[in-house]
């Protein structure tokens, strides 16, 4: 008998809280949907791992050492899937250690992430719809995504594009690491008027990212800049992993992946 597997591979967190919420949820759901598979777990993030090694006593495995880990445990068949909001720099890294591994297998198969087809991009904002709050016409959603020097970065224009398309009002992307950061968007605000500002995480998780550089009380957090141009914001710390939607976006892709289509376009 085949002995099969899933790798959920995600950037990581050190924070557990959500964790917890976020990429343990995930999990679960996929071992609840696909029974037949023994889940597994990596992180991309090596910062992350050796934190949690050194603070918690915590050992996990980046994607090729997991999949190493899976050929000296006899698995044949794994289906690799990403929890990566966009194909960037991290993905990259795990087609590299698929691309290594891919002869240890009978099959090996990488899903792709959240934001790949343009398909992926219409349910993302549909998903997206069940925590954007109803709003005055001066209040503002502002995401921040991550951002990144990768070319993948245009994912967030395209997000953008189809957000606007779609008729939402007022729900602005801007990122930490990358175009259009909050300087860029600032003068968007001011000419639409706005008032009042809801800052979300564009994000599989609520992390640092989220806690210090969107919502802390630093003088540069994005919270503090908005308040000292004038703006009441309010925070929504919840990553899009707790978001059942998006949950449900990560199962359809390993679906698609089980079927033999990972890359599934219509």
């Amino acid at each position: 008998m085949t002995k099969k597997g899933i790798l959920v591979v995600s950037f990581g967190t050190s924070y557990p809280e959500t964790r917890k919420v976020t990429i343990e949820a995930i999990e679960n759901r996929v071992r609840d949907e696909f029974t037949e598979y023994e889940v597994r777990r990596a992180f991309t993030s090596g910062m992350i791992i050796n934190k949690l090694k050194k603070r918690d006593n915590i050992f996990i495995d980046n994607t090729e050492e997991a999949l190493e880990r899976m050929i000296n445990d006899g698995f044949e068949e794994v289906y690799v899937q990403t929890l990566h909001i966009i194909p960037g720099e991290e993905y990259d890294d795990i087609k590299l250690a698929v691309h290594k591994k891919r002869k240890s297998f009978k099959k090996l198969v990488l899903g792709r992430p959240l934001l790949y087809r343009e398909k992926d991009y219409h349910e993302v904002v549909e998903a997206l719809k069940n925590q954007i709050p109803q709003r005055e016409d001066n209040h503002a959603v502002v995401f921040m995504g991550h951002g990144s020097t990768h070319p993948a970065n245009a994912c967030y224009s395209q997000l953008q594009y189809i957000i606007n398309d779609e008729g939402l009002e007022n729900v602005i992307i801007a990122n930490v690491e990358g175009f259009p950061e909050l300087d860029v968007i600032l003068p968007n605000l001011k000419e639409k008027g706005i008032k009042e500002i809801t800052l979300m995480p564009l994000m599989l998780v609520a992390g640092d990212h989220a806690i210090n550089d969107m919502a802390g009380e630093e003088e540069d957090s994005w919270k503090s800049i908005l308040e000292e141009e004038g703006y009441k914001v309010n925070i929504y710390l919840r990553g899009l992993g707790e978001n059942k939607a998006i949950q449900d976006k990560f199962i359809n892709h390993l679906e698609d992946s089980i079927e033999g289509n990972p890359l599934r376009a219509e």
